[in-house]
């Protein structure tokens, strides 16, 4: 499962009708066409059309397929690129008695481009990482490409089907002549809009990809608007708001949480961040100026501890999924859950650190220049900018500091899950593995 195989051309190609000659595209394109088997190619080549306004009919006909016309073997392909000026055999596109040379001229571009597409080299696995998970500098490389700022912007009839090619792939079912640029662009759409473990969309707020966009925005408000009490309320309240979207959003999907629990860790989180904000803001009033802007981090830190563990609390009672290196359910675990939520909480404070610490001390810095004093207005748009810039590089930073999926060594387990695991499989398991979440 998950290997993708283009299939070899076959040895009984079709030769030219009427030994006419044929130049290399043409030739290309029906070494192409030789190469499928009957049950891909006209089911494929008519998608492949219809996608480019054609909608096949019923019925017999001839289509252009080479540069010649060839009388159409099945029903599914239709009358794609025949005439209705006396010398096909009827079909063509409805509603047009004229010769269609448009059409005509659109069915052999896109068959050329069929044919020219490289493809996907056999073996090709793709939901094999591309760089090497068990190193940092793999894992960085591996979310600078899903966290893209950019994909936040594809359409979801692109991202829906990203995911199609990405499972079909996984059965097997490569459309013949896809290149591998095209899958893995498909899975780093795929990875970045659903969710590892459910498989379904991710809401677009939650998605990291997001992280960039979304928290530069908010950030850059905490940092600017932080000298009045009524200031600190509303942003750190808008900050939990979105750190809850994304917490429930990339969580274990093995573990549901009902409405119930989510309104109470949305309010318990938001109370500490409030609660910490509010307190160091008073308690800093004639503190220097540098720690009044440092409060923001603290209320971020203090609320991160309190939100995501209360967002995945059905984790931490009833446990997590675990498994051994092939897949295989083993059980689930609370202490995995913990140690889980732990480096997630470690992550998402990593996140916001350089930004919410080395920032203010620029702006410090700054505010001191007679040029920013006549700037004032711009220095909220300044802080969300820079924010930006440290958050284009900690977002994955901070998802890579540890493994995806995690592992915990058998001798951690619980006792009764570590003997059900001995048990069963000997000391053929030495390690567990599990979805930490993000």
């Amino acid at each position: 499962m998950g290997n993708c195989v283009t299939p070899t051309p076959r040895a009984d190609a079709p030769a030219p009708e009427g030994g006419a000659s044929v130049g290399p595209a043409n030739e290309r394109r029906m070494r192409t066409r030789a190469a499928l088997p009957d049950r891909w190619a006209r089911p494929l080549g008519a998608l492949w059309l219809a996608e480019r306004g054609h909608a096949p009919e019923r019925g017999g006909g001839e289509r252009h397929v080479g540069g010649r016309r060839e009388r159409a073997r099945d029903r599914r392909w239709g009358h794609v690129g025949t005439r209705r000026d006396g010398q096909g055999s009827g079909g063509g596109v409805p509603g047009c008695a004229e010769p269609c040379r448009a059409d005509i001229n659109r069915d052999r571009a896109a068959l050329e481009t069929y044919a020219k597409m490289a493809t996907v080299s056999l073996g090709f696995n793709i939901d094999s990482p591309r760089w090497d998970q068990s190193t940092f500098v793999g894992r960085l490389k591996h979310f600078f490409n899903i966290t893209d700022p950019r994909t936040v912007l594809v359409p979801e009839e692109e991202l829906d089907r990203a995911k199609a090619l990405v499972e079909g792939c996984r059965a097997g079912l490569v459309p013949p002549g896809s290149s591998q640029e095209q899958l893995l662009y498909a899975k780093k759409l795929y990875d970045s809009a659903f969710h590892p473990d459910s498989g379904e969309k991710m809401n677009l707020i939650g998605r990291m990809s997001f992280q960039v966009p979304g928290g530069m925005a908010i950030t850059g408000c905490m940092l600017q608007f932080y000298r009045t009490v009524p200031a600190v309320v509303f942003w750190q309240w808008v900050n939990q708001s979105f750190n809850a979207f994304v917490n429930y959003t990339n969580r274990n999907a093995a573990s549901p949480i009902s409405l119930r629990q989510i309104g109470v860790a949305y309010v318990t989180a938001t109370g500490a961040a409030l609660a910490t904000a509010v307190g160091l803001n008073l308690y800093t009033k004639r503190a220097p100026p540098l720690l009044a802007r440092w409060v923001p981090f603290a209320a971020v830190a203090a609320a991160n501890c309190v939100n995501i563990p209360m967002m995945r609390q059905q984790e931490i009672i009833n446990g997590i999924t675990v498994t051994d290196e092939n897949n295989n359910e083993l059980g689930r675990s609370r202490r995995a859950a913990v140690k889980g939520i732990a480096q997630v909480v470690l992550s998402r404070i990593t996140m916001a650190a350089p930004g919410m610490i080395i920032l203010p001390i620029i702006m410090e810095r700054l505010e001191k220049f007679t040029f920013m004093q006549r700037i004032r207005v711009l220095h909220g748009p300044l802080q969300v900018l820079l924010c930006g810039g440290f958050l284009l590089f900690m977002v994955p930073a901070a998802c890579a500091l540890f493994p995806q999926r995690c592992s915990l060594a058998l001798a951690d387990l619980e006792p009764e899950l570590r003997d059900s695991i001995v048990a069963k499989h000997g000391d053929k398991v030495p390690y567990v593995y599990f979805n930490k979440g993000l």
